[in-house]
């Protein structure tokens, strides 16, 4: 057997601060996640998206250290321009951080980007020409 990709998984500090942004990014999470040490939602196409608190990774692996810095981030595609313009600024409204304003990119797309509470980087995006359905 061959592995797969399966699941994108994330280490948060606060789970309930965690499970309330991305479900506002409409990832659909189970109605008690935001009190469990472990969370799932499932994506597109069959992936999903895990969070663990850090207490719960320290559960199975003592040494663990939160890394500094990050080389990673999830890219989320808007319907279009507007809707990613909406969602930076209600997220960042409600207090997320705002990396990169929304622009309009040189590679065809409107793109901005913001971090989670727990500083992992998310990519907003669509194509400037027509909707992402097309």
């Amino acid at each position: 057997m061959t592995p797969r990709f399966d699941a994108i998984s994330l280490i948060v500090s606060d789970m309930a601060a965690s499970v309330a942004f991305y479900r506002r990014l409409g990832l659909d999470f189970p109605e008690d996640s935001g009190s469990a040490p472990h969370a799932e939602a499932e994506l597109p196409g069959g992936l999903r998206l895990l969070l663990d608190t850090e207490d719960s990774v320290r559960g199975f692996h003592p040494g663990w250290e939160p890394p500094t810095g990050s080389r990673h981030s999830l890219a989320l595609l808007c319907d279009d321009a507007a809707e990613v313009d909406r969602v930076y600024e209600e997220l960042v409204g409600a207090g997320h951080h705002g990396e990169l304003k929304p622009w309009d990119a040189f590679w065809g797309q409107r793109y901005a980007v913001l971090h989670d509470p727990d500083g992992h980087g998310i990519d907003l995006f669509a194509p400037l020409s027509g909707p992402a359905a097309e």
